[in-house]
């Protein structure tokens, strides 16, 4: 069985799970546990991957597309619980997810594929998420989302520069210095 497809897959499934308990008043914090089940499952998935040579460009593909709904389910859950707290960032947060979707749309055009670099940015930007939300979710507290909106907004505005850096389509790209690196591998060996 490959567990780091499982892993990626019950992020997919815990999705539409805390949509369902942001319906009900009192659903904080089943999701705050589906929260860290999903942190934790996404980092492991890419170590299991890694480590028994599953890391495919489609499994780290769909590991990035999962991530994204997985979040967006997450959204919508903090929306119906504390929309009183978030309220005032509504503008950053739509800013953020909307970065998010321009990064995409743009690796789309230009290679015509999703981007999949799980940049260093990227994984700064999910553990600042995840803290933001863990102490929304366990708390009532918004105090941390501001900051993970800044560390979003880093990151994909570092998405975008890889973009515009690589030659050709890459995953698991870690950085623009990275994605630099690569341009420079692929001109020396056509020169």
């Amino acid at each position: 069985m490959n567990w780091a497809l499982a892993l990626t897959l019950l992020r997919l499934v815990l999705a539409p799970v805390v949509v369902a308990l942001g319906l009900t008043r009192n659903g904080g914090i089943a999701i705050a546990i589906a929260l860290v089940i999903g942190f934790l499952s996404d980092v492991f998935d890419g170590v299991i991957a890694r480590r028994t040579g599953t890391a495919t460009p489609i499994l780290r593909r769909l590991d990035s597309i999962v991530d994204t709904v997985f979040y967006l389910g997450i959204g919508v859950a903090a929306w119906m619980l504390h929309r009183g707290e978030i309220r005032s960032l509504l503008p950053l947060i739509l800013l953020v997810i909307g970065t998010e979707f321009a990064t995409n749309a743009l690796c789309w055009l230009r290679f015509r594929r999703e981007a999949s670099y799980h940049a260093w940015s990227a994984r700064v930007f999910g553990l600042a998420l995840f803290a933001a939300l863990l102490l929304l979710f366990a708390a009532g507290s918004p105090a941390l989302i501001l900051p993970a909106i800044v560390v979003g907004l880093l990151s994909h505005f570092e998405n975008a520069a890889i973009t515009f850096m690589l030659p050709e389509w890459r995953y698991d790209v870690r950085s623009l210095l990275a994605a630099w690196r690569i341009r420079q591998g692929l001109a020396r060996a056509a020169g």
